[in-house]
């Protein structure tokens, strides 16, 4: 995708939104290719699964898994989709979809927007599960009168389909969604997912937001680890607003991208310590380079996801920091991603 920077100024003439549907219906028209070969030294294995890459696409992108073979195709390690709601829904009222150019950052209000999990769910059914590792997030809907119903429904719904499914309780553009985080509910939704998930099922992965007061990822670990959690990723979108340039600053929504990274990296590090290691972590937020991907991992990530950055760097940038990790683990002496986790000092 070395075109990128010539298309950036045509998609970026458009408004995000528009620009997003269109990148997504051209990659539909993709030739169809396998994923690349990476180094033997970037395959690293969590919750039972081998990825051939640590470098993941964040759920947001795919949100009705439209195109997960040719992201796959493209060089991502991974790919996760979604959100993903038991009904379709509309999401939040137009404009939703911010570029902050000047800061490298999106803000956005979408709103769990999507066409359900039954529609998703045909598409998933008919894909090639060798061509690699296809996560599905999923989420309750705005007007539900039972969160826990519409998740423990949504694991029913996907797992057939899923390598493995994200719980999303970080979203801050569903009113009341983050309080799913507190202890109590956190509980009683891990339980309702553990039961719903059958025998056999696909690993559970669980999605929190960097906004998390003291003590907070302490109670989430405890928790997770006791309800089966698998991994934890770490972190959504934030509500905070560090210093900004662009004229949408003030919008409201989740804010990503590079403004994003220290406090990511900051919740990263928080969860490291008060896991110690015994569950595995996935770091999101603020990741363009590949030393910011490496930095993640000597934090104590096993895998790292992308979105925000390839609005600037288009899609060639997984496969960019996939060739900057397998440099540093043989500049560093590492014969593997695991043998880098957590070791910074």
């Amino acid at each position: 995708m070395r075109l990128y920077p010539l298309l950036r100024p045509f998609a970026f003439a458009l408004d995000a939104e528009t620009a997003h549907r269109l990148t997504i219906a051209a990659l539909k028209w993709l030739p169809k290719r396998r994923p690349p070969a990476f180094p033997p030294s970037l395959t690293t294995s969590i919750a039972g699964l081998g990825f051939p890459s640590p470098v993941g696409l964040a759920a947001g992108f795919d949100k009705d898994a439209e195109v997960a073979g040719p992201m796959l195709g493209l060089g991502f390690g991974f790919v996760e989709v979604g959100t993903l709601t038991p009904l379709p829904q509309a999401g939040n009222d137009r404009p939703r979809l911010f570029r902050l150019t000047q800061d490298r950052a999106v803000i956005n209000r979408m709103g769990f927007n999507n066409r359900g999990q039954g529609d998703a769910l045909q598409r998933l059914a008919k894909r090639d599960r060798s061509l690699g590792i296809v996560g599905v997030n999923i989420g309750a809907n705005k007007d539900s009168p039972d969160r826990i119903a519409d998740y423990a429904a949504g694991v029913r719904a996907m797992a057939p389909v899923a390598d493995y499914l994200t719980i999303n309780i970080s979203s801050p553009n569903t009113p009341g969604l983050r309080q799913l985080q507190d202890e109590g509910a956190l509980r009683a939704l891990l339980l309702a997912v553990q039961e719903a998930r059958a025998a056999g099922g696909p690993p559970i992965f669980l999605k929190v937001a960097p906004d998390l007061g003291e003590g907070e990822p302490d109670q989430i670990v405890r928790i997770a680890i006791q309800q089966g959690v698998d991994a934890i990723i770490v972190a959504n979108t934030t509500i905070s607003r560090p210093p900004l340039k662009s004229k949408h600053a003030g919008q409201s929504g989740g804010l990503s991208g590079e403004p994003l990274k220290p406090l990511a990296l900051d919740a990263l590090r928080r969860f490291r310590s008060a896991s110690g290691g015994a569950i595995p972590l996935i770091a999101a937020g603020g990741i363009s380079t590949a030393d910011d991907a490496w930095a993640r991992i000597r934090a104590g990530a096993s895998l790292v996801q992308l979105y925000s950055a390839m609005v600037y760097e288009g899609p060639g940038l997984a496969r960019r920091i996939a060739r900057g990790l397998a440099q540093k683990l043989a500049e560093e002496g590492f014969a593997s991603i695991a043998e880098a986790v957590g070791g910074e000092r």
